[in-house]
């Protein structure tokens, strides 16, 4: 029997260096205060686990800190105003989060008494929560065994047990082989132990496989092959698409926007009156003006990466009357208006325009 076989020992190992080398976060309830009894709260761990969805454990950090200040339980979130909601989200991405954020809160209250059910199939039912998200409430949140496989979990899989298929058709693979090491007793700690495992040593590039607890069995160390696994399939490029932005600044300071609607992207958020986005090769769009203005094009373009294009927007800007009214969108005064609320591209169409 190889060591990469033994599915009690490895996760005995791994539990040893998690109750050492433990990051702090300030969702977490680490090992020493789990087993003095602390138990870590549900609704903190599924907020965090939303956020760091697609983002960095350094950006989420701030953001999880001020919705857990404004927001202290679901029942808060639940009851918050969804433009509110939205701008405290706004530069995560992935706005659909924010969106399914409100509505699994609602759901929490409505369904559930306010309390996340401890139970995996339940957990599956919420809006927004799918397999990945289930499993770290259930481990993390209740210390049940289901086994969690993020990216990180993903790399430490393929080296460990030296899988070369390519990602994403690699996924049951190495799911079937972190179910089997997920162990029934600290299922919790030890589905954390794994994430810190691949985020601080089993790293993307430059692995420090001589301070990893699992260095001895560990086949791709062992075949030299660390390095280039997990494997993936490569990517199609990305479309490029084009759009026009229009920034209508009043003279008393009070800016034009709309909410975008729900569905699609930024859908729910705060933006700029624009054109539709469309792809490289058609005539780039220009829409309809939000009102009758001196409309001038700012020099410069503002670019942004979503998941599956690239998008190139054309600001024009124009300066009009303070009693203007528009027929559509609506003025915010300068006390009403936060950059920090709008999307990440919206606000670099604002950078371009001031």
């Amino acid at each position: 029997m190889r060591d990469t076989d033994d599915t009690s020992t490895l996760p005995r190992i791994l539990l040893e260096w998690y109750d050492v080398h433990a990051r702090a976060m300030p969702w977490r309830v680490g090992p020493t205060d789990r087993k003095a009894g602390l138990r870590p709260d549900p609704y903190r761990i599924w907020l965090s686990e939303v956020m760091l969805q697609q983002t960095t454990v350094a950006t989420v950090r701030d953001y999880f800190q001020r919705f857990t200040a404004r927001w202290p339980t679901v029942a808060d979130l639940a009851a918050a105003q969804d433009a509110d909601v939205m701008g405290e989200w706004a530069g995560l991405g992935y706005y659909a989060r924010a969106r399914n954020l409100l509505k699994c809160a609602r759901a929490v209250v409505d369904q559930h008494g306010g309390e996340f059910p401890a139970d995996h199939a339940a957990l599956l039912k919420l809006p927004g929560i799918g397999p990945y998200t289930a499993a770290a409430v259930s481990s993390i949140a209740f210390d049940l065994p289901h086994a969690v496989l993020d990216g990180n979990v993903e790399r430490v899989m393929a080296r460990l047990y030296e899988i070369h298929t390519p990602l994403p058709a690699a996924k049951p693979e190495m799911m079937a082989r972190a179910e089997a090491l997920t162990p029934r007793v600290r299922p919790g700690d030890y589905a954390q132990a794994v994430m810190d495992l691949g985020a601080t040593i089993c790293t993307p590039k430059s692995p420090a496989c001589g301070i990893c607890p699992w260095r001895a069995p560990c086949a791709a160390r062992q075949a030299g092959t660390a390095a280039e696994l997990p494997k993936k399939t490569p990517k199609t490029p990305k479309p490029v698409r084009h759009g026009t932005v229009y920034l209508a600044q009043r003279e008393d300071g009070a800016w034009l926007l709309e909410t975008r609607p729900d569905k699609g992207l930024l859908g729910g958020m705060l933006g700029w009156p624009g054109s539709d986005w469309i792809d490289s090769g058609a005539p780039r769009p220009q829409g309809t003006p939000p009102v009758d203005a001196d409309w001038q094009v700012l020099p410069g373009e503002v670019r942004h990466t979503f998941t599956h294009f690239h998008l190139m927007l054309t600001v024009i800007y124009a300066s009009v009357p303070s009693d203007l009214s528009p027929d559509t969108g609506e003025f915010f005064a300068p006390d009403r208006f936060r950059p920090s609320d709008l999307p990440t591209v919206m606000r670099k169409a604002f950078d371009l325009a001031r």
